[in-house]
């Protein structure tokens, strides 16, 4: 069965539902042959708290650009063990990657797009090849940006299924699950950072900004390259 088919079948069948119960569902749905994709930045606890639930080995996947704040580091260790999960693999560039790519360590100043490609998609292709992964799972949400206004629960991307169980959430509900369940925030949201990524292309958002506007801002790039299946359909 192709992704595109399987991605009717789950609407079908699973697309009433959401978050844990939904990652549940999807873990034995895959066999297990699924990860989370977690940048561990500031609206992260979240969905790692409900894959947790779902089941505590349920796989993360974590890019290591080699460019993340030390604050993203030092959240990710607090949550792993706050939160229990037993199956974190940080994947990233390897060395051989950055030599023939990124000899000096600039190329964001060059060209943000092939910057991303060599720290983030490069590496997770492979993750996903190694691991014979046939599924994935995003954090995404539609209240994010405008080029996510029209994210589905479930999308065909190659010949893989990227599920996204927080798209219908809006920022409200998010909050309330911080509260809830008593999840600590990223150390850099209250000094203005709403979307977190590598420390050379994040800066902070203005009041009542587009939660991405930090992002490459002054550009305009609004995805770093794993997330493009909605570009251009979402405007």
């Amino acid at each position: 069965m192709d992704a595109a088919t399987r991605v009717k079948h789950l609407t079908d069948g699973y697309g009433t539902l959401e978050g844990a119960p939904l990652l549940a569902a999807m873990h034995e749905v895959f066999g297990g042959r699924i990860a989370l994709l977690s940048s561990f930045g500031a609206e992260s606890a979240v969905l790692l708290a409900l894959a947790a639930e779902a089941t505590p080995d349920f796989p993360v996947l974590f890019v290591n650009t080699g460019k993340l704040f030390g604050e993203t580091l030092r959240y990710r260790d607090q949550l792993v063990k706050r939160l229990g999960l037993t199956d974190v693999r940080e994947i990233g560039p390897t060395a051989d990657d950055l030599a023939a790519g990124d000899k000096d360590g600039m190329l964001f100043r060059r060209d943000y797009d092939a910057c991303c490609h060599l720290r983030k998609t490069v590496p997770l292709d492979r993750a996903l090849a190694a691991a014979g992964l046939e599924a994935w799972v995003t954090g995404r949400k539609r209240f994010q940006s405008t080029t996510r206004a029209a994210l589905p629960l479930f999308e065909a991307e190659g010949d893989r299924v990227k599920v996204n169980p927080l798209a219908n959430w809006d920022k409200n509900r998010l909050e309330e699950e911080f509260t809830r369940r008593d999840l600590p925030r990223h150390p850099l949201e209250a000094d203005g950072f709403l979307s977190i990524g590598c420390y050379t292309c994040t800066e902070r958002v203005a009041p009542g900004a587009d939660p991405r506007s930090g992002r490459w801002a002054g550009s305009a790039k609004t995805e770093c390259g794993i997330h493009t299946t909605m570009i251009g359909t979402a405007r």
